[in-house]
């Protein structure tokens, strides 16, 4: 029997939704449509927004951050954080293969899937390890991809969890690339993190000798990490839901001017103003963290009459995969810092 490609015939809260956006997915994985996947999951990575927020409410108590994700996956049969609204995404080997999809791939490959574990049917029977530094849990568990679904095998030239914190956030840094112009002023909010750093790395790169890289960091424990990857250059610490001290700060840091393009790849809500803020007029921001508020940035942006074109960051972008580990690949330090944290 054929499923609907977008995942339809999996939805029970509302009927009719699409699987991202419902309430309630159907997560039987003991039975599979002949256009679905079933895929042995052997990891969890989640979304930072969503693994902050739980990581906060459960006092940075892995039992109680792997008693909450198992909460959620019972209620709505998928990782989808009712606060965040975020998912994350996993690896996991492919179990069987529904006989009407031919895919480039066979059963027993290992991948990452490339949508999001909002839409995605979970079948979570145990969380065996949480690393509370790597937004990553170990798991025993199945799940289902649609039709539609994107996957990428893994590469054999790095290890999985590293390959997995690269492609969770494999939409940031090709976006990057599209919007930024050589001599171009660029402001990463987030800069330290794993979105931050490859974001950075890819504005350097197309801003050119005559462009500028501003990272901005939370705390001083990250500058000189930041500094060493030589991937900025000036790097401002300033709580980023400050939006009035942070604009403060960046206008003086960068002589008065605002910066071309804004990248906004936090953790955290409420950083929404200081990204308009430090945007000059018809300059782009570009929100890719999961704990944007539509809302907020479009109304205080009005309240503020900035003019500023304001782009969403879709998490899927053609060749996005490969292109995160190739720069990853190309940048010695990079791939340093990324098995650091994450091997």
């Amino acid at each position: 029997m054929r499923g609907d490609p977008f995942g339809l015939h999996r939805v029970i809260e509302p009927k009719g939704k699409l699987p991202q956006p419902a309430w309630k997915i159907d997560n039987d994985t003991s039975k599979i449509y002949d256009n679905e996947i079933l895929i042995d999951v052997i990891k969890l990575n989640i979304d930072a927004a969503s693994f902050t927020q739980i990581k906060n409410e459960a006092g940075k108590d892995e039992s109680k951050v792997a008693e909450k994700i198992m909460q959620i996956v019972k209620e709505r049969g998928k990782m989808h954080n009712p606060i965040t609204g975020s998912g994350g995404m996993l690896i996991g080997k492919i179990k069987k293969i529904g006989k009407d999809l031919k895919i480039d791939a066979n059963e027993g490959d290992k991948i990452a899937t490339l949508v999001s574990l909002s839409l995605t049917p979970l079948n979570l029977k145990k969380i065996t390890k949480v690393h509370l530094d790597k937004e990553q849990v170990d798991v025993e568990a199945e799940a289902i991809l649609f039709e539609t679904g994107v996957f990428a095998k893994l590469p054999e030239d790095m290890p999985e969890s590293v390959a997995l914190a690269i492609l969770d956030v494999a939409g940031a840094p090709i976006q990057t690339a599209r919007l930024v112009s050589p001599g171009d002023t660029v402001l990463v909010t987030g800069a330290a993190g794993k979105s931050g750093v490859l974001c950075c790395y890819v504005a350097k790169k197309y801003a050119g000798p005559t462009g500028k890289v501003i990272g901005l960091v939370h705390s001083e424990k990250s500058v000189a990490e930041l500094k060493n990857l030589k991937i900025v250059d000036r790097v401002m610490v300033s709580d980023a839901q400050d939006a009035v001290g942070t604009y403060k700060k960046f206008m003086e840091m960068n002589g008065g001017e605002l910066a071309d393009v804004v990248i906004n790849v936090v953790n955290v809500p409420d950083t929404e103003m200081a990204s308009v803020m430090c945007c000059k007029e018809r300059g782009k921001v570009y929100f890719f963290s999961m704990a944007t508020s539509f809302t907020k940035a479009a109304l205080g942006a009005e309240g503020i009459g900035k003019d500023v074109d304001m782009i969403i960051g879709n998490g899927y972008a053609k060749d996005h995969a490969k292109f995160a580990l190739e720069i990853v690949r190309e940048n010695k330090k990079l791939y340093e810092l990324f098995l650091k944290r994450y091997g």
